[in-house]
């Protein structure tokens, strides 16, 4: 009744949306864990162990001829980041505040906000991540040399992009199915481990065997990716611009998805989640 009348203006309206989205950003940052440094060392000692794990069989069962000549652990380690932020935007997208969720009850609080935050707080943990797994090796090791590292950095921010996008589709089924989505979130994650294609590159794959994962947007970030790495490598069977189109896509669909499955929000499904 005696609250101030304020003008809304498109900037005041842009500020306050980017203010809310940085605070939700902030919540889902530390919602792995209360202290925020540790939580990114968390994040980061999850990397090192699959960086380790896949070196490890790379070098016991003899595949290391498959790899790009160059740094090995680098060839490694560009399927690795790029499979994590893939899969991390994923189940962060998935796992954001829907339709039926308290936080909604909050004035000005909206589902875009929390899907924007949890993409966004994912990739600003893969990122740091990335970073300071780059900054050790490279001191502690040998010196990291990436030929074309906008190229590289813009493969990794395509294959956050689509897994935003499929983490939108699964989060538009979920209200309706939340058991089945999380096992089809799980199985599409596990299967990602071989679809990806992070432990070989498409040049080295034949016609017969290329058909398998050349659907997968993932594989051809990836390999495009090692394209921008290594200097040795021209990626000759994937494409820069189709996983960028299907990641579009995908989130154009999620976002009609999303809407439909706002307007049929009911409170009880509250308790499904």
């Amino acid at each position: 009744m005696f609250q101030p009348q304020i003008q809304k203006t498109t900037t005041r309206t842009f500020f306050g949306m980017a203010e809310l989205i940085y605070h939700s950003i902030v919540r889902d940052v530390r919602k792995t864990h209360s202290n925020a440094v540790v939580g990114l060392l968390m994040n980061m000692m999850q990397t090192v162990v699959f960086v380790l794990t896949f070196y490890a069989m790379f070098f016991f069962l003899g595949m290391r001829g498959a790899a790009i000549r160059g740094d090995f652990l680098l060839y490694i380690m560009s399927g690795i980041f790029l499979f994590m932020c893939h899969t991390k935007a994923v189940s962060a997208v998935v796992g954001s505040e829907g339709p039926a969720s308290a936080m909604m009850q909050h004035a000005q609080m909206n589902t875009v906000i929390s899907i924007t935050a949890a993409a966004v707080s994912s990739l600003y943990l893969q990122l740091l991540s990335l970073f300071f797994v780059l900054f050790i090796y490279h001191v502690a090791v040998t010196p990291v040399v990436i030929d074309q590292p906008i190229g590289a950095l813009a493969m990794l921010l395509v294959a956050w992009l689509s897994g935003v996008g499929v983490g939108m589709i699964f989060l538009a089924m979920k209200p309706w199915a939340p058991d089945a989505v999380k096992l089809l979130v799980s199985i599409y994650s596990r299967a990602n481990m071989i679809a990806s294609g992070k432990m070989f590159v498409a040049n080295s794959l034949p016609s017969s065997m290329l058909v398998l994962f050349d659907w997968n947007p993932l594989f051809h970030t990836i390999d495009q990716a090692r394209g921008y790495i290594f200097l040795h490598y021209n990626p000759h069977f994937s494409s820069p611009t189709y996983p960028f189109y299907v990641a579009i896509a995908l989130v154009l669909l999620g976002l009609m998805g999303e809407f439909y499955t706002r307007k049929s929000a009911s409170i009880s499904w509250g308790a499904s989640r």
